[in-house]
């Protein structure tokens, strides 16, 4: 169209038109060398919320080429508070390691634990105090000095709120104190062998002081210490990571880490095929890492850990407060046929809350009621005074996304069969996770699918926040058993492994005739993410961190 228009006006006021266009041209480039020779922050950034400008006295970031570009990674998980003292959710504690850093923390790849804000610290002869020295010169990301007194105000402020998490605190710190700038001493009520292992978990790491000082301050983005720093935060849409140019450590391979939140599976795997995302983090269906496999231009890397998948029950809600209707339950399901049909392959059966191949771990499930024991499950369920002609109504709740698009169909194979008794009807119903954690924080559910990524790797972190009943309000379950607890405080006082197994067998057994929980299978995860992209270190902890990935 704009070609005819040209070739139809005279020769003279057609040079004029090109001279006049090249003089344009010539002004643009121009005005557009000075953008990139000095870019103003509203050009490179749009935060919903961010932190304050680092002053000029502080040191800026170091500029590399790989600083300059930025990584993109898809996931369908969603954040749930960007606060330590009430996060509990394996995404939103990886987006804290990110931003934030404690007294200590893993090595990449291992669990070593090494100094992280702490440069050094010792132990007690008693075993129940510990004193961490930090590092000189601590700031959080807008620059302002981090000492031992912000340690010990967010260590307390966790256990003021007293959250989901606070019981990685309140069960085992008596108190914390900062007799300088440069000390942090802990008090702990008994001994604890795995103490470094807690101070590695998020409601332990220094928070801004710009958190809410006593109640939780879920939309926060002032972060605290780590790597890199919150620049944009739209719930459920994107989070925007810059390198934190204050941080003490090794600055990150990228500059900036963008995370996008897709709806499902299918959507994360097209924003993979099209370009749109470097990574493909949880959760993707078995199928897509099948291809992924088999497809040119993408690696799929397995991350080793201890991820298991579990039915939660609530104790006290009719008609599964009774323990006889819980048996039957348990009996009834056939572990390795929701493996074989929706994982295709992808897990192994568990019959304990404590992961194969860990300690202490025993198949009390197995032992108990087998696997997909139908006769025992129709004979518990006559006991419990049901019958084909009055049958058990259950309500069977999954969330559609949080652990990928699989969890209908693991809800569909459960219903059919618990309903292979005969005795037994299920409706299925779902929330989106936001909503599912605030329905089981409340006790609202009756059955329910959850699944758990640990803390620390020690046994005790697959029981206690499960059973003790000062550690489990946020399961929902409202189990609460004396002897249980009993067991657990004495085990974490132990520091001989195989006294401390003894006990840990006790707990499980107890846990099989209880049956606030039933464990389904321990599962895989696997990261995917396109040719060129490097630096992807897999954690036992199954955290991802992001500064160590870049572009090659």
């Amino acid at each position: 169209m704009h070609t005819y228009r040209l070739k139809a006006i005279g020769k003279t006021t057609g040079i004029i038109v090109v001279i006049l266009l090249i003089i344009i041209g010539v002004v643009a480039v121009w005005y557009a060398g000075l953008g990139r020779q000095a870019p103003t922050e509203s050009a490179t950034s749009s935060p919903t919320t961010s932190s304050p400008s680092p002053t000029t006295s502080s040191p800026s970031p170091t500029t590399t080429p790989a600083a300059a570009k930025q990584i993109v990674i898809g996931v369908t998980d969603k954040v749930t508070d960007l606060d330590p003292s009430n996060a509990y959710d394996f995404f939103t504690w990886e987006v804290l390691n990110n931003i934030m850093e404690g007294l200590v923390k893993y090595k990449p790849g291992t669990l070593e634990i090494e100094p992280g804000l702490a440069e050094s610290w010792e132990v007690s002869d008693d075993g129940k105090t510990w004193t961490f020295h930090l590092r000189g010169g601590l700031k959080f990301a807008d620059g302002k000095p981090l000492t031992a007194q912000d340690v010990v105000r967010s260590i307390n402020r966790v256990m003021k709120i007293n959250g989901d998490p606070a019981w990685l605190v309140t069960s085992f710190v008596e108190s914390v104190e900062a007799p300088d700038d440069l000390t942090v001493v802990f008090h702990l009520k008994q001994p604890t062998a795995y103490f470094l292992a807690l101070l590695a978990t998020p409601p332990y790491f220094p928070v801004h002081p710009n958190y809410k000082p006593d109640e939780i301050d879920s939309d926060q983005t002032a972060g605290g210490a780590g790597p890199y720093r919150i620049t944009k935060f739209i719930r459920d849409d994107v989070l925007v990571l810059e390198t934190n140019p204050y941080y003490y450590g090794e600055k990150p391979k990228t500059g900036k880490i963008v995370i996008k939140f897709f709806r499902d599976a299918t959507s994360l795997r097209l924003a993979l095929e099209n370009g749109e995302i470097d990574i493909a983090w949880r959760t993707l269906r078995p199928t897509d890492i099948d291809y992924f496999k088999k497809a040119a231009g993408y690696q799929v890397i397995e991350v080793p850990g201890s991820f298991i998948r579990y039915i939660c029950i609530n104790t006290k809600m009719p008609p599964v407060n009774s323990k006889l209707v819980r048996q039957a339950l348990a009996a009834a399901i056939d572990r390795q046929d929701i493996i074989d049909t929706v994982l295709l392959g992808a897990g192994t059966p568990l019959y304990s809350m404590v992961p194969n191949g860990m300690w202490s771990h025993i198949d009390v499930f197995k032992d108990k009621y087998g696997d997909a024991n139908i006769t025992l499950a129709r004979q518990l369920l006559q006991q419990a005074g049901y019958s084909e002609d009055n049958k058990l109504h259950i309500e069977l709740w999954y969330t559609p996304t949080h652990y990928g698009d699989t969890e209908a169909d693991i809800a569909q194979v459960l219903k059919e069969q618990w309903e292979a008794t005969g005795m037994i009807t299920v409706d299925i119903k779902s929330a989106e996770w936001g909503t599912y954690v605030d329905y089981t924080r409340n006790s609202q559910l009756m059955v329910y699918l959850l699944g758990w990524y640990p803390d620390y790797l020690d046994p005790d972190d697959y029981l206690t926040p499960f059973l003790h009943s000062e550690s489990n309000s946020w399961a929902g379950t409202q189990y609460a058993n004396t002897t249980v607890d009993q067991l657990l405080v004495q085990a974490q006082a132990i520091t001989d492994q195989n006294q401390r197994a003894q006990l840990y067998e006790q707990v499980q057994q107890i846990l099989a005739e209880d049956v606030p929980y039933i464990p389904i299978f321990q599962g895989k995860l696997y990261i995917v993410a396109r040719e060129g992209v490097s630096g992807i270190i897999p954690n036992p902890t199954m955290l991802l961190l992001y500064s160590t990935i870049y572009k090659s």
